[in-house]
């Protein structure tokens, strides 16, 4: 045993070696074979994998009349509901045998036998029809070693099980004699051409490669065994395990070709495409098809009925009749028929997958000559890594033999003398390869990475780890793989070495990273952390008449944090570990906020409206509560837009969008629909109106079907359009292309410019902002974006409501189009600032206060008021804004960043109000978290996708009518209750 100080410089050094965490995933995390080398990359995929097999074998399989036309398809369960006979059973299995047969490349001559099982029924079935016992001069050479030799027993029974098959065969036979049977020393050597000779070989059987060694043949032994077979082609037949060859077979294209012309191959089909149900495929040369109609007629032995190739010609005498490869279960490529039936009932849908599959992988990889290159390229990056890395070896030594669709790896790293040590750290380190995990012996526990399972090694080969990394798979899969395979061994390693020490009484403290959940606190116990709060956090009157703080003061207080209200009088007095939050709103002018910032007196800030000017520094960050951040001047994070400067900044997007978006709609329905309700209402004060004779004076139109344009597809311009989609107006929304497709998909009309979205509208709405600032010209990026070019293409008489930024409208073609009846009303809400000494204006409003004389009874003009004003949201939006700056001092953690995230800080994404902007990934998150409404979600999508799919197949009329009548309810109540839900979490619109 070695030494607690030796297991201690062991544990130490695989703590190097991992320091820097778990390697790239794995795309594909399933490294055996069969339907798990489909490389889905995801759960998502694979879902997808399985509704794009349904629709292929739709589309593919049709239904059709006497007449000839096409009534409907066939769907993948009713072909699993039928019997395996006719159509489309028997179209199934021919399509499937024609691309096979096809994409690697079989030459027309050769045949193909189709059965039930697997390898070892191919197997079976190629020795039982091509060995005759009762041939004295039929002798045959293995290519493993002889079963129960020394070399043999390290393989165990399945390596030994096909030489003792063909042993069987010959002892229990009654003029079989063993000695007819030569063996090679090693698994998958060819003897050369002469020597094969000399050992009077009639069959080269050849199982000791690739699959479960990771072995291939060199090419020189191939052309070894291309020469043996020419030398008598009538005589000399090779049949070979191809499980794993085709699609990787690393030699020179006419090699490979040449293999594929004349020896015969038997394969497990379903492991190298997928299927549902086990089955084979034998390819034959015609000189074997012709020994094997030649052994039927001297047979050696019986073969199992669901075995057979060869059947009687006559049905009505089976026993006696002539026995013939015609009429089995054989597919002749030249003429594209089944020679004979399937013996047994096969799975029609496995074929399918297999056809399915096939073109899959063709479409994505390329022809079979491609994925040869593919694979040989992966055993290249396997070398080359392996070659430069102390930790893993590969079984196979010699380059020339190591396969090229499996990998067999050992560990040679560390301390490796002591085999049952070595074994444990292997069986541990395939926990955290999968999904199991480790658990340190001081409760720690490390999550399955879950990046290659199905990799072990079989038993007695000369390896720990046996993975498939044909061309199928990405080369960077292949990398990752090698990679977590040594980060896997050296986290399983310390925690062996943990154990061992534990029970010497030796015990590590768990790492500061040991529940990823956990946050770490970042911040200085013995500072005390200044936020300024520059804004009002309440808009609702108190008792004494003053704006209402008291809910975000409780809150800032349950949080832990102190609330001052007003200035900090003396730093020195603060308590250290808090965040103090210095409530002062009615600070504005920049001459008011340098004395207390242009320090960094403050660590952060909270404001609103507030313009914080260029000097002023905050260390630590700031939020504007609200979505824009113009106001947020400070070189502290580079400016408004975030970029640059060594803090974060923040806003709380979507808190007022609503309500923004709900005044602009108050103001637009001051005007439209445009009845009169002012003068009606005076009318009928007076008595002077007779609904029957009086109402035809006053004609109106309503909102439903009028055009409205947004610019802008940011939260409130999102808001506006729905409450417009919601009174029936046509929407058009202008903006940046990458919007398109979310905005198409809630129903809006998408316009590639501003002016194409103005175009014949009714109501003109910009919701941009402002956009950033040139530093050239001194203005920022959408002033004057409604201009003259917008508003000429409006209808007559149109609305403009800008609720946005003054500054987006040119003010002079505004007046343009109100003089001459183009726009008949704008409401505009916009900043208006006033100097208490001088009284004069500033502000974007004051261009528009030039216009109030001449359209003053046109115009609505407010000091941009339309969510500032509204109490709720601004105090959910400022606890929002501390929640932020809690995180952001507390654990460098920034969330709904603006701008640049900078060095030090993690980004924790966005949050916007449930329903509000953009879904976000946290979003989603919570609604998979929680499993109630996560399991509902998925009934209703999979209940309406299996209705509307059985729909889309159904063109009977009066069939489709039933599945109307039996499910049509369910799938409106399951449709409406889906959007309700969608709505209600708040995942509907566009993703960020």
């Amino acid at each position: 045993m070695p030494s607690i100080d030796d297991l201690k410089a062991q544990r130490a050094a695989s703590m190097v070696i991992t320091a820097n965490g778990a390697p790239k995933r794995t795309s594909n995390q399933f490294f055996g074979v069969g339907p798990i080398t489909d490389m889905t990359s995801d759960e998502v995929d694979g879902r997808r994998l399985r509704f794009q097999f349904d629709a292929w074998l739709e589309n593919n399989y049709a239904k059709v009349d006497d007449r000839g036309n096409r009534i409907g398809s066939f769907t993948t369960s009713e072909i699993g509901r039928s019997m395996h006979r006719g159509y489309p059973a028997d179209k199934v299995l021919l399509d499937m045998a024609r691309e096979i047969h096809r994409y690697f490349e079989f030459p027309k001559k050769n045949k193909m036998a189709i059965g039930l099982g697997g390898g070892h029924s191919g197997f079976t079935v190629s020795i039982l029809h091509l060995m005759n016992a009762n041939d004295e001069s039929q002798r045959l050479y293995v290519d493993t070693p002889r079963p129960e030799s020394e070399e043999a027993k390290a393989g165990g029974f399945f390596r030994q099980s096909w030489g003792s098959q063909i042993l069987e065969l010959q002892q229990f036979a009654a003029k079989g004699d063993v000695n007819r049977i030569s063996f090679s020393e090693g698994e998958g050597s060819i003897p050369t051409a002469d020597e094969l000779v000399a050992l009077g070989t009639k069959i080269f059987v050849g199982v000791g490669h690739e699959t479960t060694g990771a072995t291939t043949y060199r090419e020189s032994e191939i052309k070894n065994l291309l020469e043996w077979i020419d030398r008598n082609p009538a005589e000399h037949h090779a049949i070979i395990d191809s499980t794993s060859m085709l699609g990787a077979m690393p030699w020179a294209e006419e090699v490979v070709l040449a293999v594929l012309d004349k020896c015969c191959m038997f394969m497990p089909f379903q492991k190298a495409i997928g299927g549902i149900s086990g089955y084979f495929i034998a390819s034959y040369t015609p000189q074997a098809m012709a020994l094997i109609d030649a052994n039927q007629k001297d047979p050696s032995w019986a073969i199992p009925r669901q075995l057979k190739i060869a059947v009687p010609k006559d049905a009505r005498h089976p026993l006696s009749s002539e026995k013939t490869f015609a009429l089995g279960p054989v597919y002749d490529p030249a003429e594209h028929k089944m020679l004979g039936g399937i013996i047994n009932t096969y799975s029609t849908l496995a074929f399918a997958e297999t056809t399915f599959g096939l073109l899959r992988a063709e479409k994505a990889i390329g022809s079979v000559r491609e994925m040869n290159k593919r694979s040989a390229e992966n055993r290249k990056k396997i070398n080359e890594w392996i070659d430069s890395n102390p930790t893993l070896e590969l079984g196979v030594a010699a380059p020339d033999n190591r396969g090229a669709a499996v990998t067999l790896l050992k560990v040679t790293e560390g301390n490796t003398a002591d085999p049952e040590l070595h074994a444990r750290i292997i069986a541990r380190s395939k926990q955290i390869l999968g999904y199991e995990g480790l658990t340190h012996p001081n409760g720690e526990h490390e999550k399955g990475l879950d990046v290659a399972r199905y990799v072990n090694a079989f038993p007695g080969t000369p390896g720990d780890y046996r993975a498939w990394i044909g061309g199928i798979r990405p080369a960077a899969d292949v990398v990752a793989l090698l990679e977590n395979l040594e980060y896997a061994y050296h986290r399983a390693k310390i925690v062996v070495l943990e154990e061992i020490l534990a029970e010497q009484g030796v015990i590590f403290e768990a790492s500061a990273t040991a529940n990823a959940n956990v946050k770490v606190r970042q911040d200085d116990p013995s500072k005390a952390y200044k936020v300024l709060v520059a804004d009002l956090v309440g808009l609702k009157f108190d008792v004494q008449g003053k704006p209402d703080h008291s809910e975000v003061r409780r809150y800032i207080e349950a949080k832990g944090g102190v609330f001052h209200d007003g200035p900090i009088a003396d730093d020195a007095k603060l308590e250290a570990g808090k965040i103090h939050f210095s409530y002062q709103p009615d600070l504005s002018r920049e001459e008011e906020l340098l004395p207390q910032t242009d320090k960094g007196q403050y660590d952060a800030t909270i404001v609103a409206a507030t313009f914080l000017p260029k000097a002023s520094v905050f260390k630590h960050g700031g939020v504007r509560i609200g979505a824009g951040t113009g106001n947020m001047g400070s070189d502290s994070w580079g400016g408004g837009n975030g970029v640059g400067g060594e803090a974060p900044l923040m806003n709380t997007p979507s808190f007022n969008s609503r309500a923004t978006a709900q005044m602009a709609m108050k103001a637009l329905l001051k005007v439209m629909p445009d009845l009169p309700v002012d003068e009606m209402h005076k009318l009928v004060i007076a008595g002077d109106f007779d609904t029957g004779k009086d109402l035809c004076k006053f004609p109106t139109e309503k909102l439903e079907g009028k055009r409205l344009a947004v610019i802008g597809y940011g939260n409130i311009g999102r808001e506006l359009a729905h409450l417009g989609k919601a009174f029936g107006m046509e929407v058009a929304i202008h903006a940046r292309p990458h919007h398109k497709a979310w905005i198409e998909s809630e129903g809006f009309i998408y316009a590639e410019t501003a002016e194409e979205a103005a175009r014949e509208a009714d109501v003109l709405s910009p919701h941009t902002g402002l956009g950033p600032l040139n530093a050239e010209t001194g203005k920022f990026a959408n002033d004057s974006l409604v201009g003259e070019a917008v508003l000429s293409l409006l209808n007559n008489g149109a609305v403009i409501v800008n609720y946005d930024r003054g500054e987006v409208i040119n003010v002079a073609a505004l007046d343009a189009a109100l003089t001459s009846g183009k726009v008949r009303y704008a409401a505009i809400d916009a900043d208006l600032f006033k100097n208490a000494e001088t009284g004069a204006l500033s502000g974007p409003m004051v261009p528009y206060l030039d216009l109030v004389e001449r359209h003053g009874d046109k115009l609505e003009l407010l000091p941009h008021a339309a969510a500032d004003t509204e109490h709720m949201s601004r105090v959910q939006g400022a606890k929002q804004a501390v929640d932020q700056i809690f995180d952001v001092i507390q654990f460098k953690s920034v969330m709904n960043l603006k701008g640049d995230l900078p060095a030090g800080y993690s980004d924790a994404g966005a949050t916007t109000v449930n329903g509000v902007g953009k879904v976000t990934s946290n979003a989603l998150v919570a609604v998979a978290a929680a499993d109630e409404t996560a399991a509902e979600l998925r009934k209703l999508t999979e209940d309406m996708a299996a209705i509307w799919g059985a729909l889309s197949v159904t063109k009977d009329a009066d069939r489709r009518q039933d599945l109307v009548e039996r499910y049509g309810a369910q799938l409106t109540l399951g449709s409406n209750r889906y959007i309700t839900l969608i709505e209600k979490l708040g995942l509907k619109g566009p993703y960020g």
